[in-house]
């Protein structure tokens, strides 16, 4: 007998949605199979069988949003002997909190630490019943009660739409908003005398709680401005030769390289701030990954160009593509989004002059790149005009210094003023 678990499948997933079951209950499952889709803060991904056997029990119903950590399925030999503890029957649906689903999201308002296994078959015979609050002794999950309750919903006039008719958290959510929602539903809007009330997706939620890590980070900002016209041709001569291979270069493309070029030279730069047992550390990384800011419907997201520094001009463009194709299509794995020590954002497509971009935790900078305009110059005695763009360097400031960051940012400029640079 096994247990399968809510994986982690990414460095800020503390939860997951069993979005969808595969396989069925008495099904034959081979070791790889696909049992069902877990949808994460970035991506929907595949929940694979790590050993052969028969899907004895389902512990989570489709819909579900559970802690990592958490048993979701039992694998077996088709004996129906396992250990594992079994659905409730429907004569024990009365018991509030006696369905796993409702187990599994009273652990969900816990720091994922305290969500052990053997706690969630324990807890609903801990309170009887008649000691709970009236709103409790409602078929309702401690997350429904707990948003209630700070938003000022009356439970007894919500309809669940969870097992049994069980008020779960997408039902309070869909009453506080004036709105009728079933379980699972992820967007909320309804027009009022307040104007228009959206709830979050998942990829804007995570993006929320990471910003507000990022703006607890000491930064400081440093701004320079670069003479593009040697990389607009360049780039003009590039894309000529890459003509034949279907591949045309952006000037992202090209920042991307120079960037990845000079963190190669300042490791010191390609760092990240981490908090051990034995206390903080300056993790210099050995790979230069950069990741790129993809805006899609759904929210920003960051995919990663692996060892960009390595990489030809060709590769870091054809990946680029492919990455941003994927993001926007919502078929991202969890590889494509993790491992970044660097990050740009480019809003000069938008016609931003320039910006100052939030760092992308736990990476020590980002590099905000806006528009190309055309400058005057005074050149042998005459006015001309050259294409100039401003970049801006966000700094963790515990992991670099003022000079050491402004020798990095130097030699970004620099790659990007002389583009052959790069090339050597």
């Amino acid at each position: 007998m096994s247990e399968v678990v809510m994986p982690r499948l990414s460095d800020t997933m503390e939860e997951g949605e069993l979005a969808k079951w595969l396989k069925n209950v008495g099904d034959k499952v081979a070791k790889g199979d696909v049992l069902a889709e877990i949808e994460t803060d970035k991506a929907t991904m595949d929940l694979e069988a790590f050993e052969s056997g028969v899907l004895e029990q389902q512990l989570v119903a489709a819909g579900t949003v559970v802690p990592i950590g958490t048993p979701v399925a039992v694998i077996g030999d088709g004996s129906g002997k396992s250990s594992a503890p079994a659905a409730p029957a429907a004569s024990e649906a009365a018991a509030p909190a006696a369905a796993p689903a409702a187990a599994l999201e009273s652990v969900a308002e816990a720091p994922v630490e305290s969500a052990k296994p053997e706690s969630v078959a324990a807890a609903p015979s801990q309170t009887p019943a008649a000691s709970l609050p009236a709103d409790a002794r409602l078929r309702t999950s401690p997350l429904a009660r707990k948003i209630a309750r700070e938003r000022g919903i009356d439970l007894t006039a919500v309809q669940g739409s969870g097992p049994q008719g069980r008020i779960v958290r997408a039902d309070v959510e869909a009453a506080s908003s004036g709105a009728t929602a079933s379980a699972g539903q992820r967007a909320v809007a309804q027009p009022s005398a307040g104007g228009e009330r959206v709830a979050p997706g998942k990829i804007r939620t995570v993006a929320a709680k990471r910003l507000s890590v990022s703006q607890a980070v000491p930064h400081f900002f440093l701004t320079s401005v670069v003479d593009v016209e040697k990389l607009l041709s360049f780039r003009s001569d590039l894309n000529e030769a890459l003509a034949g291979q279907g591949i045309k270069a952006s000037v992202n493309d090209l920042i991307v390289k120079a960037v990845a070029v000079a963190l190669r030279q300042h490791p010191e730069a390609n760092a990240s701030w981490v908090e051990e047992e034995s206390g903080p550390v300056i993790l210099r990384h050995s790979s230069v990954n950069i990741g790129i800011a993809v805006a899609t419907d759904a929210g920003l997201l960051v995919p990663v160009i692996r060892d960009a520094d390595s990489k030809s001009l060709a590769q870091i463009a054809s990946d680029t593509i492919s990455l941003a194709e994927k993001a926007r299509a919502g078929k991202l794995g969890i590889d494509e989004m993790s491992g970044g020590t660097f990050s740009v954002s480019n809003l000069g497509m938008f016609g931003i002059d320039q910006f100052t971009a939030m760092l992308n935790p736990p990476e020590a900078g980002i590099l905000a790149v806006g528009a190309a305009s055309p400058v005057p110059v005074l050149r042998n005695g005459g006015l001309v005009e050259v294409p100039k763009l401003k970049v801006t360097l966000t700094v963790d400031h515990r992991v670099m210094d003022g000079a050491v960051a402004a020798g990095f940012l130097k030699d970004v400029v620099a790659n990007l003023e002389k583009p052959l640079l790069f090339m050597l």
